[in-house]
């Protein structure tokens, strides 16, 4: 093969990884949802700072100390009335299943009724060794403990629950907080409102209001390609964040996000000081938690909350106003996968993909009939390379010629193939460049079959291949084997390696058996991807290895035809010879 073929195939693979790479998403600020936050009633009092040291006796109603210089408080100083009994409160929708608790006013779990994880529902809020709580309330900054005290518990609506605790300060200061839960139907999201009937200062802040410790579903570990649990903050354009990085200015939203299902808090238009935490939680292989500090004052927060799969279909009606909550131009959109500025390529293969779904029902043999359309939509751009490749073999003897000729004088070497190439009417690009438009094209189908919500759970061969977002196995080991580190036996990696092989086996060149290094790499390139591709999705494999026996296809048809074309065409034009060089003197 040409050197510059190389050349250009080195480009190509460098192009490829430059899209895997690219996170950059430039985008216009938005405004927020139409609801505001419902102001405070009744006259704004000053707020009064609390030292951090100030202990108060618990009441009646704590069942753990609450945050630090603010207790429960109770009718009389001292009762010793014992400690309510923890009310569970189960809120149900057609999408939602919502466990609360009158301790702290916390959510202890959050199921999707319409998404399975081993035969369970996707649990939204991960409990490890001890019981998750989310939406905490901490008096002060983040370091503050959450309460944990028993609050009121009412309930205006069957969608509706509102918590209601007392406190006290050292002066003897009572003010009260609340916690309103408003869930709505065929909504992944509820709004959360926190109330302080009086302003508050804890060292420059009110609370903070926590989530974690985990977002579903279970997971072994994060790889951060398959499965990961990535931090984002947007505000005009999406920012990815690491765990101990805050934010101390205004955004639209915020969340973590893993590769199927997300958390993400839209504020109102308070100053929040926003932080990400991975902190490790007994019982679990990762957690992800943020905080958000609200500033020292009182009134009513307004949050909403979605907890839910990071599809394009649910997290697109934010920005139409088509929801419950008539919120519109959040783009939460940004947090699903995409491939950027090829996302509607992406979207029409998506639109493909659900297509033949639709007439097989089964999204394996979908991925298979999507990947023979577009080799078939590709197939005069792989005819005019494989054209290309032949053409650049019957020059090959008299590009070889000139090489030798002018080996000492590369300015004239260039000049000579630049005629050669001009006589003889070939491009030594055009059978690089077929190869390059098909990059964008073939990046946002491993990206589709990588992440496609739609294939989460979908089967392809029962007993085999059941989830096509999970690797396959034909065997389990009971621990994992040393250095590969596997701990299952995958028979598509295999399939894979042996379909690339088989393909470069039937389309290798006399020069490629001739040249050894290029030998090396036909045989080697299969192997390594063979363990950079063994815990892929099995749908990423499926397309890979299908793709690769299409490929394999269409080359033999056009060895064929190349064959009968060489041997009806004239013979090649005369040898270009070139003029002798002078002795020196």
């Amino acid at each position: 093969m040409e050197k510059r073929t190389v050349l250009a195939i080195a480009l190509s693979v460098l192009v490829f990884t430059g899209f895997y790479l690219a996170q950059y998403y430039l985008f216009p600020p938005s405004p927020r949802g139409t609801e505001e936050a419902a102001p405070a009633e009744g006259p704004e009092r000053p707020a009064v700072p609390v030292s951090p040291d100030v202990v108060v006796a618990a009441g009646a109603e704590t069942a753990a100390p609450a945050s630090a210089g603010v207790e429960a408080a109770t009718e009389e100083t001292g009762g010793t009335d014992p400690v309510p009994a923890e009310e569970l409160i189960t809120i149900e929708t057609d999408l939602l299943e919502a466990v609360l608790t009158n301790a702290g006013g916390d959510m202890v779990s959050c199921r999707l009724k319409q998404h399975n994880d081993k035969g369970e529902l996707v649990e939204m809020v991960l409990s490890g060794e001890k019981e998750a709580r989310a939406f905490t309330v901490a008096f002060g900054g983040r370091a503050a403990a959450p309460l944990d005290s028993r609050f009121r518990v009412s309930r205006p609506s069957p969608l509706v629950v509102e918590f209601a605790g007392d406190f006290a300060l050292r002066d003897g200061e009572t003010f009260t907080l609340t916690k309103r839960y408003e869930f709505r139907p065929g909504e992944y999201m509820f709004a959360l409102t926190v109330t302080l009937d009086r302003p508050l200062d804890i060292g420059g802040a009110a609370y903070t209001l926590g989530f974690g410790p985990q977002i579903g579903p279970r997971f072994e570990k994060l790889d951060n390609r398959y499965e990961y649990r990535h931090f984002y903050v947007f505000n005009g354009k999406r920012r990815q964040l690491k765990a101990g990085e805050t934010v101390d200015s205004r955004f639209t939203w915020a969340g973590i996000a893993g590769k199927y299902f997300a958390a993400i808090v839209v504020p109102d238009n308070n100053l929040y000081e926003l932080a990400f935490s991975s902190d490790a939680e007994p019982g679990l292989s990762g957690a992800s938690r943020f905080f958000m500090t609200r500033p020292a004052g009182g009134g009513s927060d307004l949050y909403h909350f979605y907890l839910g799969p990071k599809n394009q279909e649910n997290l697109g009606r934010y920005d139409t106003g088509n929801n419950g909550f008539k919120l519109r131009d959040l783009q939460l959109i940004k947090a699903s996968n995409t491939s950027g500025f090829l996302s509607p390529l992406e979207n029409l293969l998506k639109f493909g993909l659900r297509f033949f779904y639709g007439l097989v029902s089964n999204y394996g043999v979908a991925i298979i009939l999507l990947t023979l359309l577009v080799k078939i939509l590709l197939f005069p751009l792989t005819k005019k390379s494989s054209e290309a490749g032949i053409k650049m073999q019957a020059i090959a003897p008299k590009i070889k010629e000139l090489q030798e000729k002018y080996r000492d004088n590369p300015a004239k070497l260039n000049a000579e193939m630049a005629a050669l190439y001009k006589k003889e009417g070939h491009n030594p690009m055009s059978g690089c460049l077929p190869l390059l438009i098909q990059l964008p094209l073939l990046w946002a189908m491993y990206n589709l079959f990588n992440t496609h919500f739609d294939l989460r759970g979908a089967m392809f061969i029962p007993g085999w291949i059941p989830d096509l977002s999970l690797p396959e196995a034909v065997w389990t080991f009971s621990g994992s084997l040393p250095v590969l580190g596997w701990n299952s036996l995958r028979l598509l990696p295999f399939i894979y390696m042996g379909s690339q092989l088989l393909y470069g086996l039937a389309t290798k060149t006399p020069e490629q058996q001739g040249n050894p290094s290029m030998a090396m790499m036909m045989y080697a390139m299969p192997v390594i991807f063979f363990f950079i591709l063994y815990d892929v999705p099995s749908g990423l494999l499926v397309f890979w290895i299908f793709s690769n026996v299409f490929t394999l296809v269409q080359q033999l048809v056009l060895n064929r035809y190349l064959a009968r074309k060489r041997a009806a065409a004239p013979e090649q034009s005369e040898p270009v010879i070139a003029p002798k060089r002078k002795k020196k003197r």
